[in-house]
């Protein structure tokens, strides 16, 4: 009993001893050397004709600026050569790797703090970037509690139990609201040329991206030698593979329906090939088929990164899958960067990063 109430005090020790020091590393002071934001990509559109100052609205002889991508940006003093370029999900903006919806450090300060520059882009047509070349019509559709369900946070209203995401009114409150909506289609050629454009910008860096992001992060990989190393975060679809190499579609309970891969020439899929690659999911997807819409979702999803790393490093890639649960990281969700335990998943990216010699 004594060697039991021992190991119990140092357990409580180390973890009062944890918690202290995040506290103290969260508020101590960031010295930014450079900071600041642009419009980067997109297009120029004309109207015919001669413009007259006393027509002014008269949309003759005028140009419209659109599908760019907006990117703010911060370099710590003494920052590490590769910045890290972090591109969001479906129905987000940049945002997502912001302060937490329960208001800890997201992803931006945490690797500021690991003296690494950041660019947050909001991609063509979403958030600060909404100046889109086609008409859309947005209408405001009650979907909350489709998206707490499609984002593994629970079955709405029951919570998954053990997930990594604050339960609080509050926290859940800043969450629907950081939901943003298209102001055009989403165009995967569109974001990859903003992307790409980004790198033709600022030289070599990493690129992050989440979700709906990852199929243009890995064409504007394919597009874009500068783009060193791709991070993916829950990417579902985009999932490209040689011509003749493509899967057969992969069936699934969830409401979008069986999952289906793109194909591309072998010539372009190659260069995937010529940097690593690693893909992270999270906790409460189904191991097999199953009528819990949302877990069979995660499934195909799952199962279809799988073959395409495998189909990757079979012509001499580096791709790796993480699913964390199997690594004893239980409980994330769809934002497993924002989850509870988001200093944790930042960890382990940051070990990658060493891996790779990406953190110099």
């Amino acid at each position: 009993m004594k060697n039991i109430s021992r190991y119990l005090l140092a357990f409580s020790i180390l973890v009062c001893t944890s918690t202290l020091l995040y506290a103290q590393e969260q508020f101590k002071p960031i010295r930014i050397s450079q900071q600041g934001s642009f419009a980067v990509g997109g297009i120029i559109k004309s109207e015919a004709g001669i413009f007259d100052v006393q027509d002014a609205l008269n949309p003759q002889g005028q140009t419209f600026h659109g599908d760019h991508a907006y990117v703010f940006y911060q370099i710590p003093a003494s920052s590490r050569k590769l910045p890290l370029v972090f591109l969001h999900g479906a129905g987000q903006s940049k945002k997502t790797w912001e302060t937490t919806p329960d208001g800890r450090e997201g992803f931006q300060t945490i690797f500021l703090r690991k003296k690494y520059p950041i660019y947050l882009l909001d991609q063509p047509r979403r958030g600060a970037a909404g100046r889109s070349t086609v008409e859309s019509t947005i209408k405001p559709v009650a979907d909350e509690q489709f998206w707490f369900t499609q984002f593994r946070i629970g079955n709405y209203p029951d919570y998954f139990p053990g997930v990594q995401f604050p339960k609080d009114e509050a926290s859940m409150e800043q969450f629907y609201r950081q939901m943003t909506p298209n102001t055009g289609d989403f165009d995967p050629d569109v974001v990859t040329s903003a992307v790409s454009s980004l790198f033709d910008k600022i030289g070599h860096g990493v690129l992050v991206t989440h979700s709906q992001g990852g199929g243009p992060g890995w064409l504007a990989a394919i597009r874009n030698d500068k783009i060193k190393a791709v991070v993916s975060y829950e990417p579902y679809s985009g999932f490209l593979f040689p011509s003749e190499e493509l899967p057969e579609a992969i069936p699934s309970s969830g409401l979008f329906g069986a999952l289906k891969g793109t194909a591309i020439p072998l010539s372009e899929f190659i260069k995937l090939t010529r940097i690593p690659i690693i893909i992270y999911y999270g906790d409460n997807i189904a191991k097999e088929s199953t009528e819990v819409w949302n877990q069979d979702h995660w499934r195909s999803g799952l199962e279809m990164a799988k073959l395409w790393a495998q189909t990757v490093n079979k012509h001499g890639g580096d791709v790796t899958i993480v699913h964390l649960p199997e690594k004893g990281i239980m409980g994330n969700t769809h934002f497993p960067f924002a989850d509870l335990n988001n200093r944790q998943i930042a960890e382990e990216l940051m070990t990658w990063l060493k891996q790779k010699k990406l953190d110099r």
